[in-house]
């Protein structure tokens, strides 16, 4: 039986990131304490038209439960029959993005540009709840999507009214992009106005970030986007500020430890050839401020092989180590 979701600030989510959170991704985040992720947001229609690319995003495991699978679009026929066909194939949670910015979502009229027209928003919400069992439809919002006309109230209310399970808000508009700063005070804001779960996202770039942003708002959960991607560890760091988990210091040798993880986690499931174009990018992510971390970025994109990204690594962690006990030396 898929596991429950749980809504607490000592269970972290993991953010539906696009082109990142893939299974091996998920996996490794939950290694460090990740307790809830969501999919890579699923084109609903892309879903019923069986478009290139929509099955790689729905790949799990028995290991990465409890998983929401994220869809988008703006039809109420592609989003039902989404969810249908997806619980035949066994997934439980599902989640509507009414938050995503970027252009080719929202010139679609999906992702915020949902927010444009919250009565559409909630007639959607209202067939997908009905598509699915009680509390297990989420929705993931922002404040609205024109500057300074916020409907995140009213919204989240009328999903709490129709039996939505819980509520996930990053507080910027959705014509803000990821311009500005987040306003945390919305966040405890909706907490007081609504009994659903809230999840908050936005501007949570270290574990001590999440940690103010549960003391400040009172949310149920907190969900790492972008820190995740600079540091999958973030999971164990937040946790060991609540007193829930020890957690190491950031340094070479654990940075290259986690890569060699996600290599291993690449080559399991069968996604080799995607997972060699995909370290070029997240390596240097996991590697930024640490010693050595230039020269690695610059060669990794060469590697063809497995063989040669593992052998690349450990002349790296070798590298990282003398240049740190250089540093400790002359502190």
């Amino acid at each position: 039986m898929t596991p429950r979701i749980s809504f607490s600030p000592d269970a972290p989510w993991l953010a539906p990131l696009a082109g990142y959170s893939d299974l091996p991704f998920r996996l490794l985040c939950r290694e460090y304490g990740c307790r809830m992720a969501v999919t890579e947001m699923v084109s609903a229609k892309g879903l019923i038209y069986q478009s290139p690319g929509t099955q790689e995003l729905l790949m799990t495991s028995a290991a990465d439960e409890p998983l929401v699978v994220q869809l988008f679009g703006s039809e109420e026929q592609f989003l039902v029959q989404a969810v249908e066909r997806l619980r035949e194939a066994g997934f439980r949670y599902f989640d509507l993005n009414c938050g995503c910015p970027v252009r080719k979502v929202s010139k679609t009229g999906s992702g915020a540009a949902l927010l444009k027209e919250p009565q559409h928003l909630l007639r959607l919400a209202k067939a997908m709840i009905g598509a699915t069992e009680p509390g297990c439809m989420g929705f993931k919002i922002r404040l609205g999507w024109y500057v300074g006309q916020p409907v995140f109230l009213d919204v989240a209310k009328g999903l709490e009214d129709l039996g939505a399970g819980w509520v996930t808000m990053h507080p910027r508009y959705g014509a803000q992009g990821f311009t500005g700063q987040a306003d945390w005070p919305r966040l405890a804001e909706l907490k007081k106005t609504v009994g659903l779960p809230v999840i908050a996202s936005g501007d949570l770039f270290m574990a001590e970030d999440a940690v103010r942003c549960v003391e400040q708002t009172g949310v149920d959960s907190i969900m790492f986007a972008r820190g995740a991607l600079n540091d999958p560890a973030i999971f164990e760091r937040y946790l060991a500020l609540r007193g829930h988990a020890e957690a190491s210091e950031k340094s070479g040798r654990q940075a290259i430890t986690m890569v060699r993880r996600l290599c291993e986690l690449y080559t399991g499931p069968r996604m080799d050839r995607l997972g060699l174009l995909k370290m070029r990018t997240l390596v240097p992510r996991f590697l930024k401020g640490l010693p050595g971390a230039r020269s690695l970025r610059r060669d990794i994109v060469f590697c063809k092989t497995w063989d040669e990204v593992f052998a690349l690594l450990e002349g790296q962690a070798t590298h990282m180590e003398t240049e740190e006990e250089h540093g400790t030396h002359h502190r």
